[in-house]
């Protein structure tokens, strides 16, 4: 497995822990705040992951079509389509 993908499993995993934590504040009826300061951490390491990602695609995907010319624009209005969807 290659280091990329142990840092994003690494990550998820993170954020699976604190949604679990999330989850069992809820049923055992936590104090508001602190359920909502949960979920913060939960979005917090999904933002991570999602910034390992990028972060990745614009190393790889995105460079193969700088250097080899093709496709840049294609590969630009992409990641621009995933920002305008947040």
């Amino acid at each position: 497995m290659n280091d990329h993908k142990q840092k994003v499993l690494h990550r998820l995993k993170i954020a699976k822990g604190h949604l679990e934590k999330v989850i069992s504040m809820v049923e055992e009826d936590e104090y508001c705040l602190n359920v909502i300061q949960q979920t913060q951490a939960v979005t917090s390491s999904l933002e991570k992951v999602s910034e390992l990602i990028l972060e990745n695609h614009l190393k790889t995907c995105v460079r193969e079509s700088m250097e080899s010319g093709k496709n840049i624009d294609e590969k630009v209005k992409e990641v621009i389509e995933v920002f305008k969807r947040k």
